[in-house]
């Protein structure tokens, strides 16, 4: 009588894709601890905030050859800043996007913004025409305001990049009184933007360098005595960018 064999199931299977499981695992454990500290703090956002992607180029947090491929005005930036690139970038479009919702805000007149391999430069303007503070003065007037409280919402929300402010002016200025000239005023300036950033949500922590320098360092290829040269810089830097 012929025996009937019986069955012996899928079980290995299972056995077999725990194993495989658990040496994938193994992998990425071994490959995490490789990596630099960007990475494993990029992984560690990507947990506690998975739906949000940090690149529009990938999903995931491994910069792909794409965004290694991309260059800024003055040389590469290596893998490890492809994510805050990145950050940058997507910091960059949302505050033109914030910007234009302003109906009175004339974008070419009051603010530009350049990414560049040290960060990302905001540069806004005090014209005659849309004036950001009083004029011969520190304090903001109600359009500066409304500038720099827009732009604190978006830096606000990327704590891990420093903020250096810079004032500057046009040569020629008329100071106000004998002990009140264009180094007083830029600093000043620059100051009072700080305030203005850290009352609408910049940790004061992000803040590392408040400075005025005058007319010491007008606008490349304008009159020294242009306008344009009056004016305050919020430059956003990654930590790796910061000088000593």
């Amino acid at each position: 009588m012929a025996k009937k064999h019986g069955h012996h199931g899928g079980s290995w299977k299972v056995a077999y894709a725990d194993f495989v499981t658990a040496m994938m695992a193994l992998f990425m454990v071994l490959w995490l601890s490789s990596q630099d500290e960007k990475i494993k703090e990029a992984v560690a956002r990507s947990f506690s905030n998975p739906f949000s992607t940090l690149t529009k180029q990938s999903t995931g947090i491994i910069p792909n050859k794409e965004m290694q491929a991309v260059k800024s005005s003055q040389g590469n930036f290596d893998s490890a800043s492809a994510v805050e690139l990145n950050m940058l970038r997507r910091l960059n479009e949302d505050l033109l996007a914030s910007l234009q919702k302003h109906p009175d805000l004339d974008q070419d007149e009051t603010v530009k913004l350049e990414l560049n391999n040290d960060g990302l430069r905001i540069s806004i303007f005090d014209r005659n025409r849309k004036p950001v503070f009083e004029k011969d003065s520190a304090r903001f007037t109600e359009y500066g305001r409304w500038v720099f409280s827009t732009l604190a919402w978006q830096v606000a929300r990327y704590p891990s990049f420093r903020v250096e402010l810079e004032g500057h002016t046009e040569s020629g200025f008329k100071p106000v009184r004998e002990d009140y000239g264009p180094w007083e005023l830029t600093t000043d300036r620059a100051n009072t933007a700080r305030r203005g950033l850290i009352d609408h949500g910049v940790r004061a922590l992000q803040i590392h360098k408040v400075a005025g320098y005058a007319d010491t360092r007008p606008q490349p290829q304008f009159d020294p005595a242009d306008e344009i040269n009056r004016r305050v810089s919020l430059m956003l830097k990654t930590a790796d960018k910061l000088g000593p």
